[in-house]
């Protein structure tokens, strides 16, 4: 165009200013839309999820109808901020075309000009640079089209390296450490949660020596979660210090000082894959089937396995689904006995299981607790009875230390909560 005729092409330079205005206009619109939209796809997802997951509850109050609601509310939402997007894109393309058109037809009018003909404006170049012109509306036309998916996935991508950007968990430990003794010391330990000014622990001081079992008891909301999520680091101390084996567990690298703890909590996490690799999972994966085998009949999982279509290697479903509450309990304590760490932290662990399988559990569990230390929370004091010390949490703080038979002597936090689960009367009462 510019070869043909650099008087033409200069005119049709009244299109850029223009079509760079709709074009910033129309990027901010669709980038605040597109913002929206993702969050409310999100909000759709969490409400079929919820739906879906808590059919039963739906089902037993008749909530059919609320989250029938609730859907329709999310996605007549989301239905409007696609409709604003549509809307936007029509709006966009309509205006280029409309921008082209006039810059056309300013094109026709000054190479219509009899003083253009004059200077030997030939047929043959007008009809070069109109058609040209011609040829570049589809690409401006496009252009909106283009714009709303850069948006869309400039929108989707700002959340996806807002969680890539978060800085990975702290490890600034240098000493490797191969197996501990296990001899556990939390001084002064405070724990102030980011997002709640409340704090969770205030100034603990708690000694678990070598091989004993330590119990933390004490109402919910006391602190007992809290307090050994600190011990793999998933969080740390706002003050204080853990010290293991004489020292700051901070010095220890994260990995090396995670080998060394097994976990079986309340909420049991498995995956869509065999049992074989649900007990032997991420570094124990190099166990043999035997080993596997021994630390399921530990677990008193082997009864229910080897009722199982293909035993050890048959799937369980996702999250576990095929096998029932109690079932999945013993495929995670299996893991914790396979792992045989020297630091065992039990979180309720038999709380999901019927009165045999808990004393057969507990039979296992008395296996696996020796030469190890164990910290241990339970509600049902009766499981703990045993441990070498126990502690009895209230608001954060230890308000209570030593075995059963003292706390009963002593009349206190741990005398009471044992009265209010077996229903006794005290002595002078009677």
């Amino acid at each position: 165009m510019l070869h043909n005729s650099p008087y033409l092409t200069l005119s049709l330079l009244i299109m850029v200013p223009a079509i760079a205005v709709v074009a910033t206009v129309v990027s901010r619109r669709y980038r605040q839309i597109s913002r929206r939209i993702q969050g409310s796809m999100g909000s759709v997802t969490g409400t079929v999820e919820e739906a879906v997951g808590a059919n039963r509850e739906v089902r037993i109050y008749g909530g059919q109808a609320h989250e029938a609601g609730r859907f329709d509310e999310v996605t007549r939402h989301t239905r409007r901020l696609n409709l604003k997007i549509a809307a936007t894109n029509a709006a966009s393309s309509s205006t280029v075309q409309l921008v082209a058109a006039l810059a056309l037809a300013a094109l026709v009018f000054l190479g219509t000009r009899s003083t253009v003909l004059d200077n030997a404006m030939t047929p043959g170049v007008f009809f070069a640079v109109l058609t040209a012109m011609g040829a570049m509306l589809p690409s401006l036309k496009r252009l909106t089209n283009v714009q709303s998916n850069i948006q869309r996935g400039m929108s989707a991508a700002e959340d996806l390296f807002e969680i890539i950007d978060l800085p990975p968990e702290a490890d600034r430990g240098a000493r490797v450490l191969d197996r501990t003794k296990g001899d556990l010391r939390f001084e002064d330990v405070q724990l102030v949660y980011p997002r709640n000014d409340f704090p969770a622990l205030r100034g603990v001081d708690l000694h678990c020596a070598p091989g004993t079992v330590t119990a933390l008891v004490g109402r919910s909301g006391s602190g007992k979660s809290s307090l050994v999520s600190l011990l793999p680091r998933f969080n740390a101390p706002s003050s204080g210090r853990i010290v293991l084996d004489g020292e700051n567990y901070e010095d220890y690298t994260l990995a090396s000082l995670r080998r060394q703890i097994a976990w079986v909590g309340q909420s049991v996490v498995l995956f869509d894959d065999t049992v074989a690799n649900n007990i032997a999972y991420g570094e124990l994966a190099g166990a043999s089937e035997a080993e596997i085998v021994a630390a399921a009949e530990a677990a008193n999982a082997m009864e229910f396995i080897a009722r199982m279509p293909k035993g050890i290697h048959t799937h369980i479903g996702e999250s576990g689904n095929m096998l029932s509450g109690g079932q999945r309990q013993r495929i995670a304590i299996a893991r914790a006995i396979l792992k045989n760490a020297p630091i065992l932290v039990l979180d309720e662990a038999t709380s999901a299981l019927d009165t045999e399988s808990e004393r057969l559990i507990q039979q296992a569990l008395q296996q696996l607790m020796r030469h190890r230390t164990t910290l241990v929370i339970a509600h049902r004091l009766s499981t703990i009875e045993g441990a070498d010390q126990i502690a009895v949490m209230e608001q954060g703080r230890i308000v209570e230390r030593g075995t059963h038979a003292e706390l009963l002597a002593m009349g206190g936090h741990y005398a009471a909560l044992h009265r209010m689960q077996f229903h006794d009367q005290s002595p002078a009462g009677d």
